[in-house]
């Protein structure tokens, strides 16, 4: 006869879904090889999450200025701004 399969305790249980969130088996030269997983953020990749969320400044501060975009140019919102308010002034209201 067999031996019975044991149960595993709860400590083993706890470091193996540890290693299970941190690596994850892949295939390479047809083995299997456990590599650590990529980072996420909110099941996005770091990359994809500074993209969507950084402002002009910070991207400008933490020198990734490949992300920086011309729309998102703070000087040029701040001119269309100063000039919306002079146009406003200028235009005059009958009473």
């Amino acid at each position: 006869m067999s031996k019975k399969k044991r149960k595993l305790t709860t400590a083993v249980n706890a470091k193996k879904k540890q290693r299970q969130k941190e690596y994850m088996t892949v295939f390479m030269n047809g083995k299997q090889k456990r590599v650590k997983r990529p980072q996420t953020i909110d099941g996005m990749s770091v990359d994809e999450f500074i993209m969507k969320n950084a402002d002009q400044v910070w991207l400008h501060q933490n020198e990734m200025w490949e992300y920086m975009t011309e729309e998102g140019n703070i000087f040029e919102n701040e001119n269309t701004d100063q000039e919306k308010r002079i146009e406003d002034k200028n235009i005059s209201v009958p009473f």
